[in-house]
C-alpha cells in the first residue's frame, strides 16, 4: 500500500470522525441533563454509529457497506465502546466535569478505533 494512499485514508477518516465525534457528543450534551450520563454517551454513541458506518464506507475506504462489514465494524465498535465507557467513568471518577469528560476519552480512543475500523475495510475477506 502507497503511503500517500494511507495518509489520504487518514485524512479522510479525521473528516468522518469529527462529524461523527460532533454528532455524538451533541446528542450526549442534548440529553445528559435528562437521563443518566452512560445512557445519554450510549445513545449518542449508537446514532453516531450508523451515521459513521456510511461515511466510513463510502468516504474514508471507499467501499461498499455490507453486512459482514458492519458486523466487522459493529465489533471494532463495541471494543471501543467498552474502551469509551471505561475512560468515561473514569475521567468523571477522577472529577473531570461531565460537560468535558469525553473529550479525553475521544483523544485516547478515536486513534485505536481508526486501527480497528480500517481493519475491517481493508481486510481482504471481508
Amino acid at each position: 500500500m502507497k503511503k500517500r494512499e494511507v495518509t489520504g485514508e487518514i485524512i479522510r477518516f479525521g473528516i468522518v470522525g469529527v462529524l461523527a465525534t460532533a454528532a455524538h457528543y451533541g446528542i450526549y450534551y442534548l440529553l445528559k441533563n435528562y437521563m443518566n450520563v452512560n445512557i445519554a454517551y450510549t445513545i449518542g454513541y449508537v446514532l453516531s454509529f450508523i451515521m459513521n458506518f456510511y461515511l466510513t464506507a463510502f468516504f474514508t475506504f471507499h467501499a461498499s457497506p455490507s453486512w459482514k462489514k458492519m458486523i466487522g465494524m459493529g465489533g471494532a465498535h463495541a471494543v471501543n465502546y467498552a474502551l469509551h465507557i471505561i475512560l468515561l467513568n473514569f475521567f468523571l471518577f477522577v472529577g473531570v466535569p461531565d460537560t468535558w469528560a469525553p473529550f479525553p476519552v475521544f483523544a485516547i480512543a478515536i486513534p485505536v478505533n481508526f486501527i480497528l475500523v480500517r481493519f475491517v475495510f481493508k481486510h481482504r475477506k471481508l
